[in-house]
């Protein structure tokens, strides 16, 4: 893969099956950001938008066998319809058939919505649980 090769330059959008598939994949490969299935099985609202932001391209040194991934920036919708922020690494052949935001505008009112959104340590903190949840 290029090493120059610039970030996806889209914003996708999940439904839960799709955000519960790429954290048991993440976790299953080892890659460094994602978030327990059981948590978020348990927090994600069933039937939820989530969106994925690309943050910059990574890649394992020490692990040849795993592929050169995006880290994403992560919008999880809760139950609560609360929204939190969270990174996931995703390998390209299993972002490139996510479905994207379509217009312009609507990817920029995703935007102010993670600049917003307190992130899911956060929000473990603020909801007493503590971060150890995770």
């Amino acid at each position: 893969m290029d090493l120059e090769q610039p970030l996806p330059r889209e914003v996708k959008l999940i439904d839960s099956a799709s955000l519960f598939r790429l954290e048991e994949r993440a976790g299953d490969l080892g890659l460094s950001q994602w978030l327990d299935p059981a948590w978020v099985r348990a927090n994600a609202a069933p039937d939820g938008t989530h969106y994925l932001w690309p943050a910059v391209w990574h890649s394992l040194s020490h692990r040849p066998d795993v592929p050169r991934h995006v880290r994403w920036e992560l919008l999880i919708t809760l139950r609560t319809g609360e929204r939190v922020l969270s990174l996931l690494d995703v390998i390209p052949d299993d972002f490139t058939p996510l479905p994207k935001v379509t217009s312009r505008e609507e990817g920029m009112q995703v935007r102010r919505v993670f600049d917003r959104a307190p992130s899911v340590r956060e929000w473990l903190l603020r909801e007493g649980e503590g971060p150890g949840r995770l």
